[in-house]
């Protein structure tokens, strides 16, 4: 989440189960046909792998193809094992099988077909709509749009998403640091972020992402997914796992992700979201150049995971930092951390189109149009912003009378920098319209609607009306959706902040619903088909996105990785920023600033183990290495031993140590 003010950026299946038809007749036919499928599997698929599939299926060694599919909801091939049949790939209506043997249907309506198969799990042949395409095919910016969401407070907790972990433990725990050690005092370990883990996000979630229309996800996570130092109470080496799954789903769904760095060493901007509530010790402070480090350190990690062939096609998005706070960051140092990110990312996945990840920068609140000319001819570079009408100027009201607003603050500002910039996305944003909404704004902090946040006295309304969904009108709902239709339009390319929010335990219920995507599809006020949102501002009276509005097309050039052969190289203006930077937040001289040496081993991210299923896969998959340029050799940043450093998440007023 994002905002003007620190404290106030703290920011059931959809589907009812298809009725069983218990008509005799029913059965029977259903019982001959499963016969006539067995049959004919026996003869088509050793005809399908040996003859069809080295002719199908997408780039890459991770892409090979499998199943072939219609997108007519038929289910279409099945891997057999003595008497047993799985299914590996559908459309609507179709039966998925997970890993651990149970089943549900599929329902999509907008011509998408998910594809799995243990004996070639790297399939990407799925597609999770008609009008998207297979994982396969390239990404055309410009012309494919984002409909993305996040699911945010998965595997990078915040208060507000998953408020029944924080509920036991308030007012104590504000952030996934305290919450970890109330946690681990409470229990002696971390078993219950574990199992929010395994639990809040599950695969039918990516089925019902894919049914409600959504092509992309991003997925926040968090540095401790590696590791973690000593007196970091976070979970270490943990989430990782979670996240190897995300990317078996989406592959099997056919979404693409856009993998957010959400939280780093020392804090970027001092939000509950970004692991510890308070100062901020990322290029500011005493260890902000430590801390920044580390954090390209880590960025180098997941960039030479994720630029493996075996999940490029999946992974095509990297958003490297989460709104970072430029109101206390310099201008300069940020750009020097982003261009000397931009060649370590190019250096682990190569240049051009196809080798390695789009690199998103957020604006870091100085303005999207502040970053236009910022490292011209660079390799696939995009621009992110968190547009929130609840974190601008405030004011009550009705869903309906904010219907306009977006169309007028947002679309020449996201279309403009489509046109002067390139591939620009907006990773966040939601359908609130004031702060209401248990833990919106921090643990305990109260609302503004209501008069009870620090420093407002003014109650603009309560906000039990809003927490309490259930109560609201047909017309509140239409407002919404509206609202929603004329945002989606004016953005072009968006990610909606969040997918899921989790109930509380006082009440049973979501207590901050205008932030649920899946409950706002449940309960009537999301968009239905996000293709119905272009031309709504323009029925609103506005132009909208104003680079989609006249006309859009693929991006060119470099934009988009055509014609580039040395990604570094061919951008000169690189030489231009010097790492580390001459100053930082507090600093202007960082060189007398602690650093780490880089004499330290390089953790590798780990790949998925291979599938268990029943009937057992026939043989071994390669998923890679976990690191995709073995010439990518250096080593990694270390405290230099012997250094008296201050604790790196506390250090602003610390005293420079002489090391």
């Amino acid at each position: 989440m994002s905002g003007g003010q620190r404290d106030m950026s703290e920011k059931q299946e959809l589907y009812e189960a298809p009725r069983a038809k218990t008509k005799r007749k029913g059965v029977l036919w259903f019982t001959i046909c499963c016969v006539l499928i067995a049959v004919l599997a026996a003869i088509i698929i050793p005809v399908y792998f040996f003859v069809i599939k080295k002719g199908s299926g997408g780039s890459g060694s991770g892409s090979s193809g499998g199943s072939s599919h219609t997108g007519t909801g038929a289910d279409t091939s099945t891997t057999t094992g003595g008497s047993q049949s799985v299914l590996t790939s559908g459309g609507d209506g179709s039966i998925v099988t997970k890993s651990d043997g149970t089943t549900f249907t599929y329902n999509n309506t907008f011509g998408g077909y998910w594809v799995y198969d243990v004996n070639n799990p790297l399939n990407n042949s799925a597609r999770a709509q008609s009008y998207t395409p297979p994982l396969s095919q390239p990404w055309r910016f410009g012309v494919d749009k984002i409909y993305g969401v996040n699911l945010g407070g998965w595997l990078n907790l915040e208060p507000f998403i998953s408020p029944a972990l924080y509920e036991p433990f308030f007012p104590r725990a504000v952030d996934e640091w305290t919450l970890c050690e109330q946690i681990m005092a409470r229990d002696g370990n971390l078993d219950a972020i574990a199992n929010h883990y395994a639990t809040f996000i599950v695969e039918e979630d990516f089925a019902q992402i894919a049914a409600a229309g959504l092509n992309w996800v991003r997925i926040p996570i968090a540095f401790w997914a590696i590791e973690t130092y000593p007196g970091e109470p976070f979970l270490a080496k943990t989430s990782w796992t979670y996240f190897l799954k995300a990317i078996e789903w989406a592959r099997k769904y056919g979404i693409r992700i856009n993998l957010d760095f959400h939280a780093v060493p020392g804090s970027q901007n001092g939000w509950n979201h970004s692991g510890k509530l308070g100062d901020m010790n990322f290029l500011n402070g005493v260890m902000g150049v430590a801390n920044a480090q580390r954090t390209l350190d880590y960025i180098r990690i997941m960039a030479e995971f994720i630029s493996q062939p075996e999940y490029k096609d999946v992974i095509p998005f990297f958003g490297i930092l989460n709104e970072p706070q430029g109101g206390t960051l310099t201008k300069e140092a940020m750009r020097a951390f982003y261009a000397e990110a931009y060649k370590i990312i190019r250096t682990a996945g190569g240049s051009g189109q196809g080798n390695g990840p789009v690199i998103s920068l957020h604006e870091s609140f100085f303005g999207l149009g502040d970053w236009v000319g910022f490292l011209p001819g660079a390799d696939r570079l995009a621009m992110d912003s968190h547009p929130y009408l609840v974190f601008g100027q405030f004011a009550a009201g009705e869903p309906a009378d904010f219907s306009s607003a977006p169309c007028g603050n947002w679309g020449d500002l996201f279309g403009g920098s489509m046109s002067a910039f390139g591939i620009t996305a907006a990773g966040e944003w939601s359908h609130a319209i004031n702060d209401c909404g248990l833990y919106v704004n921090a643990v305990g902090r109260g609302t503004r609607y209501e008069g009870t946040f620090p420093g407002f006295t003014a109650v603009l309304g309560d906000c039990a009306r809003w927490n309490d969904y259930t109560t609201w009108t047909p017309a509140t709902k239409a407002g919404l959706r509206d609202l929603s239709a004329s945002t989606m339009d004016a953005l072009g390319d968006w990610f909606f902040w969040t997918w899921r929010i989790g109930e509380s335990l006082a009440t049973g219920k979501v207590e901050a619903p205008f932030w649920s995507y899946k409950l706002a599809i449940q309960e009537g006020w999301a968009v239905t088909d996000p293709r119905t949102s272009e031309g709504q501002c323009r029925r609103l009276g506005s132009a909208g996105n104003s680079y989609y509005a006249g006309g859009g097309g693929t991006f060119t050039g470099a934009q988009i990785g055509q014609g580039v052969v040395d990604a570094i190289a061919e951008v000169p203006s690189l030489a231009s920023f010097t790492w580390p930077p001459a100053a930082i937040g507090g600093f202007p001289n960082a060189a007398v600033l602690p650093t780490y040496t880089a004499t330290g081993p390089v953790p590798t991210l780990p790949v998925p183990s291979q599938p268990q299923a029943t009937p057992a896969p026939t043989g071994t998959t390669d998923f890679g290495t976990g690191w995709n340029n073995a010439a990518d050799n250096g080593l990694m940043h270390v405290p230099i031993p012997g250094c008296a450093y201050p604790n790196a998440w506390d250090a602003n007023n610390a005293a420079v140590p002489n090391c």
